[in-house]
């Protein structure tokens, strides 16, 4: 008779931490990680093809040395930037990435107004080519960018309802992560002059 309450005692505590949602969060958090993976690669793909851009646009635009310059510095400051793993767990030091972000996508928005100004440089197929490459890169980082935040909405979400909320408080610790936000301002459109 005691043997059978010992083995109904590890039926009930195997369903009680099946229901616990320990796995659940491990995944979700590895979810998160792996979609933070993906917004690096992005970024990573932007800086190795922003010095061919540049090389290019300072051949046929080199009276626009301030905007090159703008670039070539924004460039300088993310790819100086270290970013730990830690950055998901600190919302300092995920803004100022987010910032330093946010400064080479405005440079290179100022690169494509001079573009627009230059149709001869337009022209250049080498050009138009990378051109269409950062159009590309710019458009994968919006979509890993799009993914994380998901990602780190079911995260959020699985640590926060019950009972895993107990569990994560009893077992896992884990800490909600932070989501990327519109740069201030971004809610205004942009005014275009000819």
């Amino acid at each position: 008779m005691k043997r059978y309450l010992v083995y109904i005692m590890l039926i009930g505590i195997l369903f009680g931490l099946s229901g616990c949602g320990y796995n659940v969060m491990q995944a979700n958090e590895e979810a998160v990680k792996a979609a933070w993976g993906d917004v690096e690669a992005s970024y990573q793909r932007r800086n190795d093809l922003i010095p061919n851009l540049v090389e290019v646009v300072k051949a046929y635009a080199k009276h626009e040395r301030e905007t090159l310059t703008a670039v070539t510095e924004a460039r300088a400051k993310v790819g100086t930037m270290q970013v730990s793993k830690n950055i998901l767990d600190d919302p300092k030091a995920f803004a100022q990435f987010q910032e330093a972000q946010g400064a080479l996508s405005s440079a290179l928005s100022r690169l494509m107004v001079v573009v627009e100004k230059y149709p001869d440089l337009k022209a250049n197929q080498n050009f138009q080519d990378l051109q269409h490459q950062l159009e590309g890169t710019e458009n994968r980082i919006n979509v890993a960018r799009v993914r994380y935040n998901k990602a780190v909405e079911t995260f959020n979400t699985s640590i926060r309802i019950f009972p895993n909320s107990l569990t994560n408080s009893m077992l896992l610790h884990l800490k909600l992560k932070e989501p990327f936000k519109a740069d201030s301002g971004a809610e205004k459109a942009p005014k275009v002059n000819f």
